[in-house]
């Protein structure tokens, strides 16, 4: 048993006689397979997992756990699948794991802030099979066995939504800057079998970042840093826990279906969905 690598690694072997992942649509529809459903029906992710703070050269605080949910279907198009996708993350107490809707603030002495929970829609995009240096094929990947592993890393330098000359209290800067990891793992098995179009799936997620901008840490210097494991819902949403799945059908009840229209690739950002509820808010008490 060998184990292959497409990266720069001194691990490559021979290509896999049954699965060559080295091959640009080989791997593609493996990826799909264990992402989404070629069936284009819905796909349901759950990620729970921690959120920490590290302050510059002070001791890291586990702030909350976290739970994620993620519903996607995937779109056969000319140049390779579109996701339809939205997704909602809760902030949890760390201790008792109960969802919040507020938070005391430990390094602002116990100042209470109201949490903002992360609810992207939509988060559509294209897998496309040539011409987008970013989701495009082959994917990194490692094989050993049965087991798939994919890696998509995003590091993330652009303007920020919440600049801090007009937001002092919720911007960390003038620039984003992130990190978004990912591991996509599957079964060789299951993308072999052409009776299975949802592979199952575990996904690992990591996020380094600033201050949430809810937080109100300002310009203060720190690492927020989450990391998650997602396994995809093969029962669909009736397999979330029952004090997630009521909250999601009181509070977030769309994210338990993927979105159905398409208005081209939309990348819907927590910072900035937060921002326009500070602008609201500010112009009604103006």
């Amino acid at each position: 048993m060998t184990v292959r690598v497409l990266a720069a690694s001194a691990l490559t072997t021979e290509k896999d006689p049954d699965l060559d992942l080295d091959d640009p649509e080989t791997n593609f529809m493996a990826m799909m397979k264990i992402r989404g459903d070629l069936a284009e029906k819905d796909f349901f992710f759950a990620f729970p997992g921690e959120a920490w703070a590290m302050p510059h050269q002070e001791k890291p605080v586990r702030c909350f756990r976290t739970f994620g949910l993620g519903a996607g279907r995937l779109e056969k198009v000319p140049e390779g699948y579109r996701i339809y996708s939205r997704e909602v993350l809760y902030y949890l107490d760390p201790n008792t794991g109960a969802i919040i809707e507020e938070w005391s603030n430990p390094f602002l002495d116990g100042k209470k802030v109201e949490v903002f929970h992360i609810n992207n829609d939509p988060v559509n995009g294209v897998f496309a099979q040539g011409g987008n240096p970013v989701l495009a094929p082959p994917y990194p990947y490692v094989s050993y066995g049965d087991d798939i592993a994919f890696q998509w890393n995003f590091f993330i330098f652009h303007p920020a939504a919440m600049n801090r000359a007009e937001y002092p209290l919720f911007s960390s800067g003038d620039q984003d800057q992130h990190a978004e990891l990912w591991g996509i793992m599957g079964k060789k098995s299951e993308v072999l079998n052409p009776d299975i179009t949802s592979a199952s799936s575990v996904m690992s997620w990591g996020r380094v970042s600033e201050w949430l901008p809810w937080m109100q840490m300002g310009a203060n210097p720190a690492k927020m840093v989450f990391h998650s494991h997602s396994v995809k819902l093969m029962n669909g949403p009736t397999d979330l826990p029952r004090e997630i799945l009521d909250y999601t059908e009181k509070n977030y009840p769309k994210y338990l279906s993927a979105p159905t229209e398409w208005n081209g690739p939309q990348m819907t950002a927590s910072a900035g969905e937060f921002k326009k509820v500070i602008d609201a808010r500010r112009a009604e008490s103006s």
